[in-house]
């Protein structure tokens, strides 16, 4: 199948297709989009997972791809490389999947070795289904009409659905926070989940939504308490939500502030159903923590 390559246009507020000679559609978009910035850390927060499958690689999974940062002086290009493989520093060494459009330092077919650092995605094909692939989804989502058909043609006919991710429990990002408090559900293990949370700013946040006028320290303090008496009380008296089986995909983040952001998680249940949540997520002491679900 074809590979594809996403590239990073200079212009702000533009998108534009290329087309490559019996090649996919190319796009292009500014390199301030906070979606494809999004995606671009999704992959390598969830790098972990394409390396471990790459060494063993899971029943189904037939093709292995990852998108690589291609400097040329002041010219920037994101291309796919086939065949890719680690030595044991991490260097990453593939093949040149694509016909460069913008830079010339490297050319179709030509393997290269490269810093991990500049991975900008990474895809695996399972049964035909995208795994991974942050960048195309985040191309995808903003397109419709012919344009999606034109774009799914170059694709070769994989299946995208809403994924699947693979964040490791972490207070480093805010999927990861969730992926660790849930793994503290099911694990029955209440002190892990409140290591989890941030009850002071979800005191904080709470009564700034309530339009509360005394944001004083005190008050903060014992709505905290408060809350998190009531978590612990929850949990006792109805048992710990439990994730064992279920497949979580992340699709979106909201960004409230730096430090504030929303996330959506959908989780796909053995039985066949799903559920979505929209979950606060805050940053202190450079640790991520869970907050109330957003209303």
């Amino acid at each position: 199948m074809g590979l594809f390559s996403k590239l990073f246009g200079k212009k702000k507020d533009t998108k534009k297709f290329r087309n490559r000679t019996n090649e996919p559609v190319v796009v292009d978009v500014q390199s301030e989009d906070e979606k494809m910035n999004w995606a671009i850390e999704k992959s390598r927060l969830t790098l972990h997972y394409f390396e471990d499958c790459l060494k063993s690689p899971k029943e189904g999974q037939q093709y292995f791809s990852i998108k690589v940062k291609i400097e040329e002086n002041e010219k920037v290009e994101h291309i796919w490389l086939s065949d890719p493989n680690f030595d044991d520093e991490g260097n990453l060494f593939g093949i040149v999947g694509n016909e460069p459009i913008d830079v010339k330092n490297i050319a179709l077919n030509q393997k290269i070795g490269i810093d991990r650092k500049l991975i900008s995605d990474w895809m695996i094909l399972e049964n035909g289904r995208l795994i991974g692939g942050y960048t195309i989804r985040a191309i995808r989502d903003d397109l419709s009409g012919d344009r999606l058909q034109n774009f799914d043609k170059g694709l070769g006919g994989m299946f995208i659905d809403e994924g699947e991710d693979y964040f490791l429990p972490s207070h480093s990002s805010p999927e990861g926070a969730i992926v660790k408090i849930e793994k503290a559900f099911d694990e029955d293990n209440i002190e892990k989940a409140i290591d989890c949370k941030d009850f002071h700013k979800e005191a904080e946040l709470m009564l700034a939504k309530m339009g509360s006028e005394d944001l004083g320290e005190e008050v903060i303090l014992q709505t905290a308490e408060v809350l998190k008496l009531s978590f612990i009380k929850s949990l006792q008296e109805n048992g710990m939500p439990k994730f064992k089986g279920i497949k979580r995909a992340f699709p979106k983040r909201e960004k409230i502030s730096s430090n504030h952001m929303i996330i959506t998680e959908v989780c796909y249940h053995p039985d066949g159903g799903k559920s979505i949540q929209r979950l606060n997520t805050y940053k202190s002491d450079n640790e991520w923590k869970v907050l109330n679900p957003e209303g």
